[in-house]
């Protein structure tokens, strides 16, 4: 595989690519006549193309949502082999799309900051591990470009409010990889809490992952085809393990999430998507709990989170898997990836009145972004909420780390009278990277 490092002057424009190239093309959703290009848009004629930023695991998985609705044209990974392997599945696609035996409109890239260079790259996919998400966004938005960045979107409170800083200051298009928002049964569930079916809400439970951990795993001597300080990039360094980032031929999810330098551990990885729901269903996405009780003891789970208007959020194991139950004065929902049902029954199956709040209705996370790409309105998990979402993964993990009581202003996002908390907001940048 050839790694190039320039701007890509040898490729085709992005109109005479669609019309040789993909025969197979699903066409965009019609967006309004009058969006005719411009500063932070795109005309309607226009196919987005996009690059990746992180070409593992996820990466597969992402690249697949997009095919048909968007280009990829170029990949950035410190990991040769991953990068590789994430060429040969998107140029066979487009192949095969174009009815071709070979397609050489990729460009592969060991340092993303030369791809941000170039100017045929409309968007940017992040899914590298969490502790690059922040830099890769800020630098993505300072070069122009919209973002789609995988959930938790921050590693940090800190980072998360920079990112929102150069998404809304560069006015580009952000959306956080909280794609429950666009499935159906997560909207119906937050809707009927939204319109009083339960009551009154008065307890939340919240069922996903352990807490984060700090790294405990021995050095393992680093493979040629790594790049680890590309790796460690701004956090902590610790040494190479496979744990961290597995071989391509695993074909796993990494467990660096699990550890406190480089993710929020399952706490953060599934609170992206639950208590994503939760503060979706509560119309919290611009605040937050105000208050953090953690368990006694060394346990796991326990901590109660308390928002201004009393309502209670726990993260428990209530034995349905990672789940939300919502309580209230009439009933109870839950709701999950694999159901959604109430107590009583009739709840969860119940009709909407014509006048009743209705939530942001996707129904495709990917088209959601790339439609308003070309409409310059906000995504359904824009930047704000996707931080606001990540706060409380890095708040609960604080918690547990702390062992006491916190007490969160979610105005100015600082803890009340805890330095020791605060500091853990913003933790140190590492090398030469900065967060502006």
């Amino acid at each position: 595989m050839e790694i190039k490092t320039n701007p890509a002057s040898k490729h085709s424009s992005r109109r005479s690519f669609v019309k040789n190239g993909l025969q197979a093309a699903i066409a965009f959703t019609i967006v309004p006549r009058f969006v005719l290009g411009g500063k932070g848009y795109l005309p309607p004629s226009d196919r987005i193309n996009l690059a990746f930023i992180g070409t593992g695991k996820q990466s597969k998985s992402l690249v697949h949502s997009f095919k048909d609705i968007a280009q990829t044209i170029a990949g950035a990974d410190v990991d040769k082999q991953k990068l590789a392997a994430f060429q040969r599945i998107t140029e066979q696609y487009y192949a095969e799309a174009g009815q071709k035996t070979t397609y050489k409109g990729f460009t592969a890239y060991a340092d993303f900051r030369e791809m941000l260079e170039r100017k045929d790259i409309d968007a940017i996919v992040i899914a590298t591990p969490d502790h690059w998400h922040a830099v890769q966004t800020v630098m993505a938005a300072n070069a122009g470009k919209h973002v789609y960045c995988e959930k938790p979107m921050a590693h940090s409170v800190a980072e998360g409010r920079a990112m929102v800083n150069a998404v809304q200051k560069n006015k580009v298009v952000f959306q956080t990889g909280s794609m429950q928002r666009s499935w159906d049964k997560f909207r119906t569930a937050c809707e009927l809490v939204r319109n009083g079916y339960i009551g009154q809400v008065k307890e939340v439970l919240v069922t996903v992952g352990n807490p984060a951990i700090a790294f405990n795993l021995p050095g393992m001597p680093v493979p040629d085809y790594l790049n680890w300080d590309g790796w460690v990039g701004p956090s902590v360094m610790r040494p190479y393990h496979t744990e961290l980032s597995p071989p391509v031929e695993q074909d796993v999810y990494p467990n660096w999430r699990n550890y406190k330098e480089y993710g929020g551990g399952i706490l953060s990885d599934w609170g992206a998507h639950m208590f994503d729901i939760a503060q979706w269903a509560l119309g919290m996405d611009r605040s937050g709990p105000v208050k953090f009780i953690p368990p006694s003891g060394n346990e796991v789970k326990g901590l109660t989170m308390i928002y201004e208007n009393g309502i209670v959020m726990k993260h428990v194991d209530f034995g349905r898997g990672f789940a939300v139950r919502f309580t209230g004065e009439k009933g109870t929902i839950n709701i999950s990836r694999d159901f959604l049902d109430s107590d009583p029954s009739n709840i969860a199956t119940a009709v909407l009145e014509q006048n009743a709040v209705r939530l942001y209705n996707s129904s495709n996370h990917y088209q959601d972004w790339l439609d308003c790409i070309k409409t310059g309105k906000q995504p359904i998990a824009d930047v704000e909420t996707g931080h606001r979402t990540s706060s409380v993964c890095c708040l609960a993990n604080i918690a547990y780390w702390l062992r006491r009581p916190l007490n969160w202003d979610p105005v100015n996002e600082q803890f009340a009278n805890d330095a020791e908390a605060n500091a853990l907001l913003n933790p140190a940048i590492r090398g030469p990277w900065k967060l502006s």
